[in-house]
């Protein structure tokens, strides 16, 4: 399929961007709240709309000439998504009228020689339409009221006008590509990280923690095959987590975890294993998603010897034995060291979680396991396998027929998967093994 057209929306902050985006979209996707600069990041939706498709890029707000570290990022992320951009969305806000920061955005954008669209945002009622009239003084096209909360005013028409030399939508098979996550605790260096396999500033990088607060995606190509990169917010302690944006932000990167195939936890080697890494990685199991674990600032560490990564590797083994299956990566963001390899092992993982064995390999080896090391038998009963079935994948499930399941403790489980994971690999994958009473209780 060819590219879709792509409309960046602008403006100044608050004016209502991300609500456009929800209004466009269908649901809420950017993060809303009245405090402004809350999208900091460009972050990429597509759209369809009277049978065509675009990408809209919901821009932080811009304010030239402020000097502020995150501003200035915002109006360098804002700029770079006009450059992408076929389509200018303007959008201004009609309930507090004109503002000087409008005129200096009218000016930037004007030199972009891109087709600009003036939107002017809550007008929601009958006599707000009086304030339009004065956006004619940004010289920058005939303004369009709209109500980007109730859906109201001019949104169709303005649609019509942004989209009216777009194709249609084809018919055509849309291709699967493998969606990977980037995740970890704040100042890890995901942003870093994404950036590099990109090669090009996709996200804001800072040294302020929690710069990233919307889990936003990037489409790459390496080798001929396509991946979604999902650069995510840092996932805090709860306790540490302040209510509103953050809270949004966080549920949003534990979303994008749900939604992924394969997730990518960074640790900092300078800092080691955390507690709140082990949580994420949790968080991760209990989604059932394929994980990689990237140690990433790896430039950092003075002495890069085999045995200082084997003494990492020992680390991770004790602090989190539940992710002995765990392909690890040692990386650096800033030097890229190792960094390509990601999408490497990336798709080997997603070919583990989306592996399935057939019935009849399967119980030979859950039988020749039981054969080898028997359950106890509890209060004179003794677990019987009446046989065994994979019933999905990603993660690969297992279901055991068996005639009493309170015969068939956790470890005795654990024993199990080590098993199957002796005899089929998995690399990188949970795996899922229940079990279901057949026949009497014996």
């Amino acid at each position: 399929m060819a590219n879709k057209p792509i409309v960046a929306i602008v403006g100044r902050p608050n004016v209502g961007k991300s609500t456009f985006v929800n209004r466009l979209t269908g649901s809420r996707h950017s993060i809303v709240d009245d405090q402004a600069g809350v999208t900091r990041d460009r972050i990429y939706f597509d759209v369809e709309w009277m049978e065509k498709e675009f990408t809209v890029i919901d821009t932080g707000g811009i304010i030239p000439g402020d000097e502020d570290e995150i501003m200035l990022n915002i109006f360098t992320q804002a700029k770079i998504a006009c450059e992408e951009a076929d389509k200018i969305i303007f959008l201004v806000d009609g309930k507090e009228g004109i503002n000087p920061i409008d005129y200096d955005i009218a000016n930037v954008l004007r030199k972009s020689g891109k087709e600009v669209f003036l939107a002017v945002n809550k007008i929601d009622s009958p006599e707000k339409f009086v304030n339009v009239n004065d956006f004619y003084s940004l010289a920058i096209g005939e303004p369009i009221a709209i109500s980007a909360l109730h859906g109201s005013g001019g949104v169709g028409d303005l649609l019509e006008a942004v989209t009216k030399d777009f194709g249609y939508i084809e018919e055509e098979e849309k291709s699967e590509n493998i969606r990977i996550a980037i995740v970890g605790k704040p100042n890890a260096g995901k942003s870093s990280i994404v950036n590099a396999l990109l090669n090009k500033e996709r996200v804001i990088v800072s040294d302020v923690s929690g710069t990233t607060r919307d889990a936003i995606d990037s489409k790459v190509k390496y080798e001929g095959e396509e991946f979604i990169l999902v650069d995510t917010a840092g996932i805090r302690k709860k306790s540490k987590v302040d209510w509103g944006i953050e809270k949004f932000a966080v549920d949003r990167s534990i979303r994008a975890i749900r939604n992924c195939d394969i997730a990518v936890l960074v640790i900092d080697a300078k800092e080691g294993i955390s507690d709140q890494d082990k949580k994420i990685a949790g968080t991760v199991i209990e989604a059932g998603k394929g994980i990689i674990l990237a140690i990433n600032k790896w430039d950092l560490i003075e002495n890069k010897e085999s045995s200082t990564i084997n003494k990492f590797e020992k680390e991770i083994e004790r602090e989190m034995p539940f992710l002995n299956f765990a392909p690890k990566i040692f990386i650096s963001a800033k030097t890229k060291q190792r960094l390509v390899n990601i999408y490497k092992l990336s798709k080997e993982v997603y070919e583990q979680t989306t592996k399935r064995i057939s019935t009849s390999l399967l119980n030979k080896v859950i039988l020749d396991a039981i054969s080898m090391n028997p359950p106890v038998s509890i209060r004179g009963k003794r677990l019987k396998l009446f046989y065994t079935t994979q019933v999905k994948v990603q993660p690969p499930s297992f279901v055991l027929f068996i005639n009493n399941e309170d015969l068939l403790k956790d470890n005795y489980i654990k024993y199990l998967e080590n098993k199957l994971r002796e005899a089929f690999g998995f690399k990188g994958s949970p795996i899922k093994i229940s079990a279901k009473e057949k026949g009497e209780k014996k």
